[in-house]
Protein backbone atom coordinates (compact mmCIF):
# COMPACT_ATOMS: atom_id res chain seq x y z
CA UNK A 1 0.00 0.00 0.00
CA UNK A 2 3.11 2.43 0.79
CA UNK A 3 4.56 1.58 -2.82
CA UNK A 4 1.06 3.25 -4.91
CA UNK A 5 0.95 6.49 -3.82
CA UNK A 6 4.76 6.92 -4.67
CA UNK A 7 3.91 5.84 -8.13
CA UNK A 8 1.03 7.80 -8.74
CA UNK A 9 2.75 10.62 -7.71
CA UNK A 10 5.98 9.58 -9.15
CA UNK A 11 3.66 9.40 -12.48
CA UNK A 12 2.25 12.61 -11.59
CA UNK A 13 5.84 14.35 -11.79
CA UNK A 14 6.81 12.84 -14.96
CA UNK A 15 3.30 14.38 -16.06
CA UNK A 16 4.27 17.45 -15.26
CA UNK A 17 7.58 17.72 -16.16
CA UNK A 18 6.65 16.59 -19.43
CA UNK A 19 3.62 19.28 -19.77
CA UNK A 20 6.17 22.06 -18.56
CA UNK A 21 8.31 20.98 -21.07
CA UNK A 22 5.52 21.74 -23.97
CA UNK A 23 5.29 24.83 -22.40
CA UNK A 24 8.54 26.05 -23.06
CA UNK A 25 8.85 24.52 -26.68
CA UNK A 26 5.49 26.49 -26.96
CA UNK A 27 7.16 29.89 -25.96
CA UNK A 28 9.86 29.28 -27.65
CA UNK A 29 8.04 29.00 -31.38
CA UNK A 30 5.82 32.13 -29.96
CA UNK A 31 9.32 33.84 -29.88
CA UNK A 32 10.82 31.68 -33.06
CA UNK A 33 7.23 32.87 -35.29
CA UNK A 34 7.26 36.34 -34.14
CA UNK A 35 10.67 37.10 -34.68
CA UNK A 36 10.21 35.67 -38.23
CA UNK A 37 6.92 38.14 -38.76
CA UNK A 38 9.06 40.97 -38.22
CA UNK A 39 12.08 39.92 -40.10
CA UNK A 40 9.20 39.37 -43.29
CA UNK A 41 7.75 43.12 -42.34
CA UNK A 42 10.79 44.93 -41.91
CA UNK A 43 12.65 43.28 -45.32
CA UNK A 44 9.07 44.32 -47.03
CA UNK A 45 9.18 47.59 -45.79
CA UNK A 46 12.82 48.55 -46.93
CA UNK A 47 11.88 46.46 -50.44
CA UNK A 48 9.05 49.05 -50.63
CA UNK A 49 11.37 52.40 -49.83
CA UNK A 50 14.24 51.33 -51.65
CA UNK A 51 11.53 50.81 -54.66
CA UNK A 52 10.37 54.50 -53.86
CA UNK A 53 14.02 55.83 -54.24
CA UNK A 54 14.22 54.03 -57.76
CA UNK A 55 11.26 56.00 -59.00
CA UNK A 56 14.12 58.94 -58.50
CA UNK A 57 16.14 60.26 -61.19
CA UNK A 58 20.18 61.46 -59.76
CA UNK A 59 20.63 64.17 -62.47
CA UNK A 60 19.29 67.65 -61.42
CA UNK A 61 21.30 69.37 -63.11
CA UNK A 62 19.71 72.80 -65.01
CA UNK A 63 19.48 72.78 -68.47
CA UNK A 64 19.46 76.49 -69.05
CA UNK A 65 15.53 75.57 -69.95
CA UNK A 66 12.69 77.77 -69.07
CA UNK A 67 9.76 75.23 -67.67
CA UNK A 68 5.92 75.71 -67.23
CA UNK A 69 4.29 74.67 -64.07
CA UNK A 70 0.60 73.69 -63.00
CA UNK A 71 -0.55 72.08 -59.85
CA UNK A 72 -3.61 71.48 -57.37
CA UNK A 73 -4.82 68.72 -54.46
CA UNK A 74 -3.57 68.21 -52.11
CA UNK A 75 -3.13 64.28 -49.84
CA UNK A 76 -5.68 65.19 -47.28
CA UNK A 77 -7.84 63.29 -45.37
CA UNK A 78 -9.45 60.30 -47.44
CA UNK A 79 -13.36 60.55 -47.78
CA UNK A 80 -15.06 59.29 -44.87
CA UNK A 81 -12.08 59.93 -42.54
CA UNK A 82 -11.85 62.57 -39.84
CA UNK A 83 -7.97 62.20 -39.50
CA UNK A 84 -5.44 63.02 -41.45
CA UNK A 85 -3.18 60.69 -43.24
CA UNK A 86 -0.24 62.83 -43.11
CA UNK A 87 1.44 64.44 -45.81
CA UNK A 88 0.83 68.13 -47.29
CA UNK A 89 -2.06 70.09 -47.62
CA UNK A 90 -3.31 72.94 -49.89
CA UNK A 91 -2.26 74.00 -53.09
CA UNK A 92 1.06 72.47 -53.55
CA UNK A 93 3.56 75.07 -52.32
CA UNK A 94 6.75 72.91 -52.19
CA UNK A 95 9.92 74.79 -53.17
CA UNK A 96 10.12 77.95 -54.84
CA UNK A 97 10.54 77.93 -58.41
CA UNK A 98 14.47 77.72 -59.57
CA UNK A 99 15.93 81.02 -60.78
CA UNK A 100 12.78 82.78 -59.55
CA UNK A 101 11.06 84.73 -56.90
CA UNK A 102 8.50 82.23 -54.73
CA UNK A 103 5.03 81.86 -55.67
CA UNK A 104 2.44 81.59 -53.44
CA UNK A 105 1.05 78.62 -51.48
CA UNK A 106 1.86 76.57 -47.80
CA UNK A 107 5.58 75.25 -47.35
CA UNK A 108 7.00 72.42 -48.60
CA UNK A 109 5.59 69.37 -47.92
CA UNK A 110 6.52 65.82 -47.19
CA UNK A 111 6.78 63.65 -44.13
CA UNK A 112 8.22 60.21 -43.24
CA UNK A 113 5.61 57.51 -42.99
CA UNK A 114 4.82 56.36 -39.67
CA UNK A 115 3.82 52.86 -38.88
CA UNK A 116 1.35 51.69 -36.44
CA UNK A 117 2.85 49.54 -33.40
CA UNK A 118 1.58 46.89 -31.61
CA UNK A 119 1.97 46.61 -27.63
CA UNK A 120 1.34 43.97 -25.34
CA UNK A 121 -2.33 43.16 -24.62
CA UNK A 122 -2.78 41.21 -21.18
CA UNK A 123 -5.31 38.01 -22.21
CA UNK A 124 -7.74 37.23 -19.18
CA UNK A 125 -7.67 33.73 -19.08
CA UNK A 126 -10.62 31.88 -17.33
CA UNK A 127 -9.26 30.92 -13.57
CA UNK A 128 -9.65 27.75 -12.21
CA UNK A 129 -7.86 25.53 -15.23
CA UNK A 130 -4.81 26.12 -16.48
CA UNK A 131 -3.62 23.71 -19.06
CA UNK A 132 -5.55 21.13 -17.59
CA UNK A 133 -4.35 20.93 -14.21
CA UNK A 134 -6.83 22.69 -11.21
CA UNK A 135 -5.85 25.38 -8.99
CA UNK A 136 -4.14 28.08 -11.52
CA UNK A 137 -0.95 26.97 -11.69
CA UNK A 138 1.14 26.07 -15.09
CA UNK A 139 3.07 22.82 -14.96
CA UNK A 140 2.98 22.64 -11.00
CA UNK A 141 3.18 20.14 -7.97
CA UNK A 142 0.42 19.72 -5.58
CA UNK A 143 1.31 21.73 -2.29
CA UNK A 144 2.76 24.79 -3.33
CA UNK A 145 5.60 24.22 -5.14
CA UNK A 146 5.71 24.77 -8.79
CA UNK A 147 8.77 24.13 -11.84
CA UNK A 148 7.53 27.88 -13.85
CA UNK A 149 6.91 29.93 -10.50
CA UNK A 150 2.97 29.19 -10.27
CA UNK A 151 1.28 32.58 -10.47
CA UNK A 152 4.42 34.10 -12.17
CA UNK A 153 4.51 31.31 -14.29
CA UNK A 154 1.47 31.75 -15.35
CA UNK A 155 1.97 36.05 -15.72
CA UNK A 156 5.02 34.62 -17.54
CA UNK A 157 2.99 33.15 -20.43
CA UNK A 158 0.36 35.77 -20.71
CA UNK A 159 3.08 38.50 -20.89
CA UNK A 160 4.98 35.96 -23.93
CA UNK A 161 1.22 35.57 -25.73
CA UNK A 162 0.76 39.38 -25.32
CA UNK A 163 4.31 40.30 -26.41
CA UNK A 164 4.46 37.82 -29.52
CA UNK A 165 1.51 35.72 -30.51
CA UNK A 166 -0.86 38.49 -30.60
CA UNK A 167 1.73 41.31 -32.61
CA UNK A 168 2.18 38.27 -35.05
CA UNK A 169 -1.31 37.72 -35.89
CA UNK A 170 -1.52 41.23 -36.29
CA UNK A 171 1.39 41.71 -38.71
CA UNK A 172 0.06 38.80 -40.68
CA UNK A 173 -3.69 40.11 -40.70
CA UNK A 174 -2.28 43.42 -42.00
CA UNK A 175 -0.19 41.98 -44.72
CA UNK A 176 -3.05 39.95 -45.98
CA UNK A 177 -5.25 43.07 -45.53
CA UNK A 178 -2.62 44.89 -47.96
CA UNK A 179 -2.49 41.56 -50.70
CA UNK A 180 -6.47 41.60 -50.62
CA UNK A 181 -6.94 45.51 -51.02
CA UNK A 182 -4.43 45.30 -53.78
CA UNK A 183 -6.10 41.77 -55.51
CA UNK A 184 -9.55 41.79 -54.71
CA UNK A 185 -10.61 45.72 -54.82
CA UNK A 186 -8.61 46.12 -57.53
CA UNK A 187 -9.30 49.77 -59.35
CA UNK A 188 -12.21 51.28 -58.51
CA UNK A 189 -12.57 48.93 -55.43
CA UNK A 190 -14.97 49.72 -52.56
CA UNK A 191 -12.78 51.07 -49.84
CA UNK A 192 -10.44 52.92 -52.17
CA UNK A 193 -11.44 56.27 -51.36
CA UNK A 194 -11.85 55.80 -47.46
CA UNK A 195 -8.58 54.18 -46.94
CA UNK A 196 -5.24 55.85 -46.82
CA UNK A 197 -3.94 53.62 -49.62
CA UNK A 198 -2.15 56.15 -52.55
CA UNK A 199 -0.79 55.60 -56.37
CA UNK A 200 1.79 57.73 -57.52
CA UNK A 201 2.22 57.48 -61.15
CA UNK A 202 4.60 59.66 -63.47
CA UNK A 203 4.39 59.85 -66.78
CA UNK A 204 7.28 61.75 -69.43
CA UNK A 205 6.79 62.23 -73.43
CA UNK A 206 9.58 63.50 -75.05
CA UNK A 207 8.27 65.31 -78.51
CA UNK A 208 9.61 66.34 -81.50
CA UNK A 209 10.15 69.99 -81.87
CA UNK A 210 8.18 70.91 -84.36
CA UNK A 211 4.88 70.39 -82.03
CA UNK A 212 5.11 73.55 -80.78
CA UNK A 213 1.01 73.60 -80.87
CA UNK A 214 1.37 71.37 -78.18
CA UNK A 215 3.46 73.92 -76.27
CA UNK A 216 0.79 76.63 -77.09
CA UNK A 217 -1.86 74.77 -75.85
CA UNK A 218 -0.27 73.74 -72.63
CA UNK A 219 0.37 77.21 -71.81
CA UNK A 220 -3.72 77.83 -72.40
CA UNK A 221 -4.55 74.71 -70.37
CA UNK A 222 -2.53 75.50 -67.06
CA UNK A 223 -2.98 79.57 -67.21
CA UNK A 224 -6.74 79.42 -67.48
CA UNK A 225 -7.56 76.20 -65.63
CA UNK A 226 -9.12 76.37 -62.37
CA UNK A 227 -7.39 74.02 -60.32
CA UNK A 228 -8.86 74.77 -56.64
CA UNK A 229 -11.80 72.37 -57.72
CA UNK A 230 -11.77 68.85 -57.91
CA UNK A 231 -13.70 68.82 -61.20
CA UNK A 232 -11.29 71.86 -62.56
CA UNK A 233 -7.92 69.43 -61.50
CA UNK A 234 -9.75 66.69 -63.40
CA UNK A 235 -10.17 68.79 -66.44
CA UNK A 236 -6.91 69.68 -66.56
CA UNK A 237 -5.17 66.38 -66.36
CA UNK A 238 -7.97 65.21 -69.06
CA UNK A 239 -6.99 68.25 -71.08
CA UNK A 240 -3.35 67.37 -70.46
CA UNK A 241 -3.69 63.78 -71.92
CA UNK A 242 -6.01 65.22 -74.67
CA UNK A 243 -3.12 67.42 -76.11
CA UNK A 244 -1.15 64.61 -75.88
CA UNK A 245 -2.92 62.34 -77.72
CA UNK A 246 -3.74 64.59 -80.53
CA UNK A 247 0.09 64.66 -81.46
CA UNK A 248 0.92 60.77 -81.92
CA UNK A 249 3.11 62.32 -85.24
CA UNK A 250 5.47 63.85 -82.71
CA UNK A 251 6.04 61.17 -80.12
CA UNK A 252 9.68 60.30 -79.60
CA UNK A 253 10.37 59.11 -75.90
CA UNK A 254 8.60 58.29 -73.15
CA UNK A 255 8.80 56.43 -69.44
CA UNK A 256 6.30 55.83 -67.16
CA UNK A 257 6.14 54.54 -62.94
CA UNK A 258 3.58 54.01 -61.02
CA UNK A 259 3.97 53.02 -56.90
CA UNK A 260 0.95 52.07 -54.78
CA UNK A 261 1.80 53.66 -50.93
CA UNK A 262 0.30 52.83 -47.82
CA UNK A 263 0.16 56.09 -46.22
CA UNK A 264 -0.89 59.44 -47.41
CA UNK A 265 2.66 60.99 -45.38
CA UNK A 266 4.53 58.05 -47.59
CA UNK A 267 3.27 59.11 -50.85
CA UNK A 268 3.50 63.38 -50.33
CA UNK A 269 7.32 62.54 -50.21
CA UNK A 270 7.12 60.39 -53.08
CA UNK A 271 5.42 62.75 -55.29
CA UNK A 272 7.47 65.93 -53.54
CA UNK A 273 10.55 64.49 -54.96
CA UNK A 274 9.44 63.39 -58.03
CA UNK A 275 8.17 67.08 -58.54
CA UNK A 276 11.54 68.49 -57.04
CA UNK A 277 13.81 66.16 -59.52
CA UNK A 278 11.86 67.81 -62.78
CA UNK A 279 11.71 71.48 -61.57
CA UNK A 280 15.41 71.13 -60.66
CA UNK A 281 16.02 70.88 -64.46
CA UNK A 282 14.43 74.30 -65.45
CA UNK A 283 16.71 77.30 -65.59
CA UNK A 284 13.65 79.47 -65.13
CA UNK A 285 9.71 78.67 -64.42
CA UNK A 286 8.90 81.39 -66.97
CA UNK A 287 4.77 79.83 -66.09
CA UNK A 288 3.80 78.45 -62.62
CA UNK A 289 -0.10 77.92 -61.80
CA UNK A 290 -0.43 76.90 -58.22
CA UNK A 291 -3.29 77.09 -56.02
CA UNK A 292 -4.83 79.09 -58.86
CA UNK A 293 -2.65 81.66 -58.08
CA UNK A 294 -0.86 82.00 -62.07
CA UNK A 295 3.06 83.95 -62.26
CA UNK A 296 4.58 84.53 -65.40
CA UNK A 297 8.28 85.29 -65.94
CA UNK A 298 10.32 86.47 -69.09
CA UNK A 299 13.44 84.63 -70.21
CA UNK A 300 16.15 85.34 -72.57
CA UNK A 301 17.81 81.69 -74.06
CA UNK A 302 21.26 81.46 -74.75
CA UNK A 303 21.78 82.95 -78.20
CA UNK A 304 24.49 80.15 -78.88
CA UNK A 305 22.05 77.47 -77.59
CA UNK A 306 21.92 74.17 -80.12
CA UNK A 307 18.60 74.20 -82.02
CA UNK A 308 15.73 72.99 -80.85
CA UNK A 309 14.80 69.10 -80.81
CA UNK A 310 12.31 68.23 -78.14
CA UNK A 311 9.83 69.21 -76.03
CA UNK A 312 8.91 66.93 -72.58
CA UNK A 313 6.01 66.77 -70.93
CA UNK A 314 6.09 65.56 -67.42
CA UNK A 315 2.35 64.03 -65.72
CA UNK A 316 2.84 63.69 -61.90
CA UNK A 317 -0.85 62.30 -60.76
CA UNK A 318 -1.30 61.37 -57.01
CA UNK A 319 -4.88 59.00 -56.95
CA UNK A 320 -6.34 57.22 -53.98
CA UNK A 321 -6.46 54.01 -55.89
CA UNK A 322 -4.81 50.76 -54.40
CA UNK A 323 -3.52 49.35 -57.72
CA UNK A 324 -0.38 50.96 -60.09
CA UNK A 325 -2.13 52.50 -62.76
CA UNK A 326 0.63 52.00 -65.05
CA UNK A 327 2.12 48.37 -64.72
CA UNK A 328 3.96 47.68 -68.04
CA UNK A 329 6.92 49.32 -69.67
CA UNK A 330 6.38 52.34 -72.50
CA UNK A 331 7.95 50.44 -75.79
CA UNK A 332 5.79 51.93 -78.59
CA UNK A 333 3.10 54.36 -79.57
CA UNK A 334 0.18 51.84 -78.45
CA UNK A 335 1.97 51.12 -75.13
CA UNK A 336 1.67 55.11 -74.76
CA UNK A 337 -1.55 55.63 -75.74
CA UNK A 338 -2.66 53.40 -73.53
CA UNK A 339 -1.50 55.04 -70.65
CA UNK A 340 -2.33 58.03 -71.33
CA UNK A 341 -6.34 56.65 -71.83
CA UNK A 342 -5.75 55.72 -68.35
CA UNK A 343 -4.50 58.54 -66.67
CA UNK A 344 -7.24 60.72 -68.42
CA UNK A 345 -9.89 58.13 -67.20
CA UNK A 346 -9.18 59.30 -63.28
CA UNK A 347 -12.40 60.50 -62.20
CA UNK A 348 -12.23 63.78 -60.03
CA UNK A 349 -13.00 61.77 -56.62
CA UNK A 350 -9.95 59.65 -57.57
CA UNK A 351 -7.87 62.33 -57.98
CA UNK A 352 -5.59 63.98 -55.43
CA UNK A 353 -2.75 65.49 -56.55
CA UNK A 354 -1.70 66.74 -60.01
CA UNK A 355 1.43 68.54 -61.38
CA UNK A 356 2.11 69.54 -65.09
CA UNK A 357 5.66 70.10 -65.96
CA UNK A 358 6.86 71.01 -69.56
CA UNK A 359 10.25 72.31 -71.32
CA UNK A 360 10.91 74.23 -72.71
CA UNK A 361 7.76 76.70 -71.95
CA UNK A 362 9.13 79.49 -74.03
CA UNK A 363 8.44 79.35 -77.92
CA UNK A 364 11.75 80.72 -78.11
CA UNK A 365 13.74 78.49 -76.03
CA UNK A 366 14.81 74.78 -77.04
CA UNK A 367 15.85 71.46 -75.86
CA UNK A 368 18.55 69.57 -78.00
CA UNK A 369 19.07 66.22 -78.05
CA UNK A 370 22.50 66.38 -76.09
CA UNK A 371 19.88 67.96 -73.18
CA UNK A 372 17.36 65.15 -73.68
CA UNK A 373 19.94 62.78 -73.33
CA UNK A 374 21.39 64.11 -70.19
CA UNK A 375 18.65 65.15 -68.62
CA UNK A 376 16.03 62.06 -69.26
CA UNK A 377 18.10 59.38 -69.29
CA UNK A 378 15.43 57.14 -68.43
CA UNK A 379 13.08 57.37 -71.64
CA UNK A 380 12.67 54.91 -73.85
CA UNK A 381 12.60 55.79 -77.67
CA UNK A 382 9.04 54.78 -78.47
CA UNK A 383 9.02 52.30 -81.86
Amino acid sequence: MATAPRFRNGSLCESLDHHSRNVYCLIVLMLTLSCLGFFVERRNEAARLAHAQGLLSTDTTPLGLSGGRARGGDFGSPSGSGSSGGGFSGGGGSLPPMGGPSYGGPGYGGGYPSYPRTGPVIVPVPGGYVGGYPGGYVGGYPGGGTMLGGDVGLLFLLAVLGFTVLPLITNLMRLGGDRSSGSVQGVGGGNELTNDIVTVTQLQVALLSQARDLQSALETIAARSDIDTKPGLNRLLQETVLALLRSPEYWSHAKASSQTVRTRAQASQVFEQLSVTERSKFSRETLVNVGGQVSRQTYMPDADADPAAYIVVTLIVGTADDQSLVTQPINSASDLQAALRRLGGVTPDYLLVYELLWAPQAASDSLSYDQLLTAYPDLTQIN
